[in-house]
């Protein structure tokens, strides 16, 4: 699964940091916020309230979040939570007969009677297991004329999941080291939660003690040594070790906790109604940037004001499967929801066509499609992300977004360094810097990734479809997309994703289709004038 982490960075064993934090935003909801009246390049929702909705009427839109699972008793979600009144709570039974027993907040594909299931591969590991079965006695010179293509496919596959597991063997050690390194001079500091201070005065001894010292004393201009430590360390030596053991390991297969034939795509019924999981932190989240209650005075605020949030878990710590999403997203049509967000994307699908098919029943039924576009820092019309639009009707990506990731600067670095980006795949970008929203717990904290920048959208287009509930999910996109904030100055990116890439300047137009970041004021005065309208061409 494409999600945002906490854990960006890679310190390797020469203690370079290829991607050091994100400096935090200049204020709390900043993404709700407006440029001109606030100096943060949020999308003006709260202009948009206090000027424009004040007073207006307004109706419950459902909105699903198809991702890994969302805490639905958090005390910012708990009263906007999606409630299938047709079940009778913890009967065993299909009260309403859609073929899900006891979904009172929506439904896990990702799980079965024995549990549900946490890590998962990547779709890489699967396709490279499945294939070198096949493949097993086959070599350059006795493939056969019809699995040529086939063999070729599957040696690529093989050499990136080789290349892939290589790095991350490397990265661990790497970070392994700096950590040794790290504590040894912790202890010589004698404090458990050193300052900046302390690591000024800190004597080196080693070239690594100079090394930490250096590091050091850049990271805590930015945050304290325990969330440096956490943040950094902890997650990142964490996250090596998940790749290595469950994502990209080819002996490693979860699936038997669900019972489902994961080798029938068209199969639906299956999963159970734990719409949290082991691991709800990601669709937690994202969940509270759609519509985090605004009128508790607890916590955050989401973007929409009225609108219930459906759980749908169908995506793992790891590659989601093509099967759940496609039947994620036909859950989510048939159960009644207008808007879906989808904060996922991966290089590789098994079948791609099993969720075409899927978009194109949403679209079929007038549902919103919003997807994020993936935090490789790469360009999607070039290199594949799926799911995607390259193959699909108009009428399908007529109802379908992909958003990708802006900071809170209206300046070079608008961009957010790690978000994809696509002149003809990018429809529209928002923001996804440091985006405070809540976790598991009852908690909150700021995350980054266009994992946030989605729901963002989604919940502007939920919000769109709850004050102007005529207009179609096309009409709803193309509001969207025509009322961006355009930007007319160039933006920075790394050209790759090594330490010594280089930087280019380009222009923030040439990055997705709109040109622009969303705005939810320029949208809703736009929307007031849509009702009975056709789409433009």
């Amino acid at each position: 699964m494409n999600k945002s982490r906490i854990f960006r960075a890679s310190l390797v064993a020469s203690f370079v940091i290829t991607l050091p934090f994100l400096a935090n935003a200049q204020k709390a909801n900043w993404q709700n916020l407006d440029l001109k009246t606030d100096s943060v390049f949020g999308i003006g929702t709260e202009k948009a309230y206090k000027e424009l909705l004040k007073g207006k009427k307004s109706t419950k839109v459902i909105v699903a979040v198809n991702d890994g699972g969302v805490e639905s008793t958090h005390e910012d979600l708990k009263r906007i939570m999606w409630v299938n009144t047709k079940e009778i709570p913890g009967n065993g039974i299909d009260d309403d007969k859609n073929g899900y027993i006891d979904d009172i907040n929506g439904w896990n594909f990702i799980g079965g009677l024995k549990g549900s299931v946490d890590h998962e591969t990547l779709e890489l590991t699967r396709l490279v297991r499945r294939d070198q079965v096949r493949f097993a006695n086959t070599t350059d010179a006795n493939v056969s004329e019809k699995d040529k293509n086939a063999f070729e496919a599957f040696k690529i596959e093989r050499s990136d999941l080789e290349t892939q597991l290589g790095e991350a063997n490397a990265n661990l050690s790497g970070l392994n080291g700096f950590k040794a390194a790290l504590d040894a001079v912790v202890k010589k500091i004698g404090k458990t939660n050193p300052t900046a201070e302390d690591f000024a005065n800190f004597k080196p001894v080693t070239n690594a003690d100079a090394r930490i010292q250096e590091v050091l004393a850049d990271e805590l201009k930015k945050g304290s040594f325990a969330d440096f430590y956490n943040e950094q360390i902890t997650e990142g030596v964490k996250y090596y070790t998940e790749q290595i053991e469950y994502n990209l390991n080819v002996s490693y297969d979860p699936r038997s906790i669900v019972g489902d034939d994961q080798n029938n795509d068209t199969e639906k019924f299956y999963g159970n109604n734990d719409v949290a999981g082991p691991d709800a932190m990601h669709g937690t989240h994202v969940a509270g940037i759609i519509a985090a209650d605004r009128t508790n005075k607890l916590g955050i605020m989401g973007v929409a004001d009225n609108v219930a949030i459906m759980a749908v878990r169908c995506t793992p710590n790891g590659d989601e499967r093509d099967k759940d999403v496609a039947n994620g997203i036909r859950y989510a049509v048939d159960n009644g929801a207008k808007v879906i967000n989808m904060s996922f994307g991966k290089a590789y699908s098994w079948n791609k066509a099993v969720v075409n098919e899927a978009m194109k029943y949403a679209a079929s039924k007038d549902v919103l499609i919003v997807q994020a576009a993936g935090n490789e820092n790469k360009d999607i019309d070039k290199e594949n992300n799926f799911p995607n639009h390259k193959d699909l009707d108009e009428k399908t990506i007529s109802s379908w977004i992909t958003v990708g990731a802006s900071g809170s600067k209206d300046d070079e670095t608008l961009k957010a360094s790690f978000s994809n980006f696509g002149k003809t795949q990018v429809d529209v970008f928002a923001p996804g810097v440091k985006i405070h929203s809540t976790i598991p717990g009852s908690k909150y904290k700021d995350l980054d990734g266009t994992s946030m920048a989605s729901p963002v959208v989604a919940g502007l287009a939920g919000l769109i479809r709850s004050y102007y509930p005529k207009l179609s999910a096309a009409q709803v996109k193309e509001i969207i997309v025509k009322s961006v904030t355009k930007v007319n100055h160039n933006v920075d990116y790394k050209k790759g994703e090594e330490p010594d890439a280089p930087k280019v300047s380009v222009p923030f137009a040439d990055l997705s289709i709109s040109g622009g970041v969303v705005n939810a004021y320029n949208a809703l005065k736009l929307a007031a004038t849509y009702e009975g309208k056709s789409i433009t061409k």
